[in-house]
C-alpha cells in the first residue's frame, strides 16, 4: 500500500466519522457511539475492508490521543475555573474511583466466576470516566457551572488514577510478591514524578511564550503540542505518571495569561476531536462481534452495576462533606460517563497475556457502550428533573470568534478578576490599557457590561480585550499590574519646557531610525506614548518627551501638535491611496485632542 492509498484511507475514515457525528446530532444520540459503531462495520469481523487485530499498536494510538485529549482539558479548563471545585474533584478522581472499582469487582466476581484480583482488574478498567465523553456532554448542557466544572476536573484527574489501579492489579496477578505497600509506592512515585515533570515543564513553556515573540500567530499552536508531547514523554520515560502531567501541563498554558491563548485552544479543540474519532475507530476494529456473544447478559449486567449502582454510590459517599446538595451528588454520581478510555486500559490485560485478558475487553466494550447511550442521553433530563441546571451554558463559548480576529492580526484576552487583585474597585479609565487594545465587555455573574471610563472593577468580573498582535507580549506586563498593582490612571509624562521655539522638521525615514512601527526613541528623544499605529505599512504617531509629536514612517514629521497637524492636512490632500488617506484622517483626529 503505498503513500497516496494510506492518505486517501485516513482521509475517507475521518469523513465517515465526521459525517457519523453530525447524523448522531440529529439523531440525538452519542455520535462516538456511531464512529465506534462504523470501525466494527469495516473490521476484520465485518466487512473486512480493514484486516486490524493489532492490541499493541491499537493502545499506543490510544494512549497517545488520550494524552491530546486530557491537554487540551487542561487547556479549556484553566486552573481558575475549576479552583473552587478542586477538592471535590480529586475526592471523585481518587476515593470514588477507588470505590467503584472495588464495588464493581463484587458483582464481577460473583458473574464471572473471576479471582478476586482478575475482577478488581476488570473493575479498576471500567471505573475511570472518560474526559472525551464528558467534555462532549458538558459543552452542550446547562448544568449548574460548579456541577459542569467538577466533573471536568474529575475526568482529567481520574485517568493517572484508574491507569495505576490497572497496572497495580496487572503486577500482582503477575508477580505474586506484588502487596500494597508495592501498589502505594508505585502510586505516589508516578503521580510525584508525573506533577513535578507537568509543572517544570508547563513552567518554561508560559515563560518561552512571554519572552519570545514567534514570527506567525500560528506558530503558537506548534509550541503548545510541544509542550503537551514533552512534558507527557518525559514523564513517561522516567517511569511515571504521563497523563497527569500532560493534564497539569494544559492546565497551567489554560490558566496563564500568554500570547495567542485563543487560538491555541481553538487549535487544540479540533485536535482533541480528530484523536477521538481516530481512537474511537482504532478501538472499533479491535471488537469482534461474534465474540460477544458469550458474555452478553453478564456483560450487560456489569455495565448497568457500574453505571447505576458502583459509580453513584461512590459518588455520594465521598462527597458527602461537600457543599453539594444531595441533588447535586446523585447528579455527579450518574454523570460519570465511560468512553474510549476503558477501552483503552483494557487493552493492557490483552497485551500482557493474562488468561481473561480478552473477557475484559469485550465487558469493556459493553460498559462503553451503554455508558455512552444510556447516561449520555439522560444527563440532561436527569439534571432538570432534579433541579440542578440554570439558564447559561455549563461550559460557555468564547464570546467573540477569534479565528477572523487572528487573521486580522488582533487577538481574545480574557481577564478573570480575583478577590485580592489590585484592579477590583478601580474604574475602566484607570486600567492603563494601550492604544493597541480594547476593553470590549466585562462579563459579570450572568450579564454583558458594556464597559465605561467609570465603571468600577469588581471580584469575579471577566474582562474581555481585544488586542492587536503587535503589543499582545507588553499587555502581559499590563494585566500583571492587575493582579499586583500598584494602579493608576494612565499619565503622560510632563514634557520638559524648551529654552527655543520648537520646530517642525520633515525629511524621509531611515533604517538607522529604527523600527518606524513601534520606535523607541526619535531624533534622540525618548517615546513617552505611542497615540496611534498604521496598519497598511509600519508607521505610528507617537509623544515625544520634549513635548511634541511624531508622525513615523516612509515620512518622519516632528513638530508641536498644531504645525504637525497642518503637515498631516497637506499629505492628506495629497493622498494616493484609501489607506493613506484613513491614516492622515486618523492623524489629525489624534492630535486635534
Amino acid at each position: 500500500m503505498h503513500e497516496g492509498q494510506v492518505a486517501l484511507i485516513v482521509g475517507v475514515l475521518l469523513a465517515a466519522g465526521l459525517a457519523a457525528s453530525l447524523a448522531a446530532g440529529r439523531l440525538r444520540m452519542p455520535g462516538l457511539v456511531l464512529v465506534l459503531g462504523i470501525g466494527m462495520l469495516i473490521g476484520s469481523d465485518g466487512l473486512q475492508l480493514i484486516d486490524f487485530e493489532d492490541f499493541e499498536v491499537a493502545q499506543q494510538v490510544g494512549v497517545i490521543a488520550l494524552a491530546f485529549i486530557l491537554f487540551e482539558g487542561g487547556l479549556s479548563a484553566g486552573f481558575d475555573e475549576i479552583r473552587p471545585v478542586l477538592k471535590t474533584s480529586i475526592l471523585l478522581a481518587t476515593l470514588g474511583t477507588v470505590g467503584t472499582a472495588g464495588l464493581t469487582a463484587l458483582a464481577a466476581s460473583a458473574l464471572f466466576d473471576l479471582e478476586p484480583k482478575e475482577a478488581l482488574l476488570l473493575g479498576s478498567t471500567v471505573a475511570a470516566t472518560d474526559a472525551a465523553a464528558v467534555f462532549a456532554v458538558l459543552r452542550g448542557s446547562t448544568l449548574r457551572r460548579r456541577l459542569a466544572r467538577t466533573l471536568e476536573g474529575e475526568s482529567g484527574i481520574n485517568d493517572p488514577i484508574a491507569v495505576l489501579l490497572v497496572i497495580g492489579c496487572i503486577e500482582s496477578i503477575q508477580e505474586q510478591s506484588f502487596g500494597l505497600e508495592d501498589a502505594l509506592w508505585l502510586a505516589f512515585r508516578q503521580l510525584s514524578i508525573g506533577f513535578v515533570v507537568g509543572l517544570a515543564v508547563s513552567a518554561v513553556a508560559v515563560i518561552f511564550l512571554r519572552r519570545v515573540r514567534l514570527p506567525s500567530a500560528g506558530l503558537y499552536p506548534v509550541a503548545s503540542v510541544a509542550t503537551g508531547a514533552l512534558a507527557f514523554g518525559a514523564a513517561q520515560s522516567l517511569d511515571a505518571s504521563g497523563f497527569i502531567a500532560v493534564y497539569l501541563a494544559g492546565l497551567v498554558l489554560g490558566t496563564a495569561s500568554t500570547p495567542a491563548k485563543r487560538t491555541i485552544v481553538t487549535f487544540h479543540d479540533g485536535l482533541a476531536w480528530v484523536a477521538q474519532l481516530g481512537l474511537f475507530l482504532t478501538l472499533g476494529l479491535l471488537v469482534f462481534p461474534h465474540q460477544l456473544d458469550d458474555n452478553a447478559w453478564q456483560s450487560i449486567a456489569i455495565a448497568i452495576i457500574t453505571a447505576a449502582v458502583a459509580r453513584p454510590v461512590a459518588a455520594v459517599i465521598v462527597t458527602a462533606l461537600s457543599h453539594f446538595s444531595l441533588r447535586e451528588r446523585l447528579l455527579l454520581g450518574w454523570a460519570g460517563l465511560r468512553g474510549a478510555t476503558p477501552i483503552v486500559f483494557a487493552t493492557f490485560p490483552v497485551t500482557e497475556g493474562l488468561p481473561h485478558g480478552h473477557l475484559i475487553f469485550n465487558v469493556a466494550f459493553f460498559v462503553v457502550l451503554l455508558s455512552t447511550m444510556l447516561q449520555g442521553t439522560t444527563i440532561e433530563p436527569l439534571a432538570r428533573l432534579l433541579g440542578v441546571t440554570s439558564d447559561e451554558a455549563a461550559l460557555p463559548a468564547p464570546l467573540v470568534e477569534p479565528v477572523l480576529l487572528n487573521r486580522l492580526g488582533a487577538e481574545v484576552v480574557q481577564f478573570p478578576v480575583r478577590d485580592t487583585d489590585a484592579v477590583v474597585g478601580h474604574p475602566v479609565r484607570q486600567l492603563g490599557l494601550p492604544r493597541e487594545a480594547l476593553l470590549n465587555v466585562i462579563v459579570r455573574g450572568d450579564r454583558a457590561i458594556p464597559p465605561r471610563g467609570s465603571t468600577v472593577i469588581e471580584s469575579g468580573d471577566q474582562l474581555h480585550m481585544i488586542v492587536r498582535q503587535e503589543v499582545a507580549v507588553e499587555f502581559q506586563d499590563v494585566m500583571r499590574t492587575w493582579r499586583t498593582g500598584p494602579l493608576e490612571a494612565h499619565k503622560r509624562p510632563r514634557p520638559r519646557v524648551l529654552s527655543r521655539p520648537a520646530v517642525t522638521s520633515v525629511r524621509p525615514w531611515q533604517d538607522s531610525d529604527g523600527n518606524p512601527s513601534r520606535p523607541a526613541t526619535v531624533v534622540g528623544l525618548e517615546v513617552v506614548d505611542q497615540l496611534r499605529t498604521r496598519r497598511d505599512e509600519p508607521g505610528a504617531l507617537v509623544a515625544l518627551a520634549d513635548g511634541r509629536f511624531a508622525v513615523t514612517g516612509p515620512l518622519l514629521a516632528v513638530g508641536p501638535a498644531g504645525e504637525l497637524q497642518g503637515v498631516a492636512r497637506r499629505r492628506l490632500a495629497r493622498a494616493a491611496t484609501p489607506a493613506e488617506r484613513a491614516w492622515w484622517q486618523e492623524v489629525v483626529g489624534a492630535l486635534a485632542r
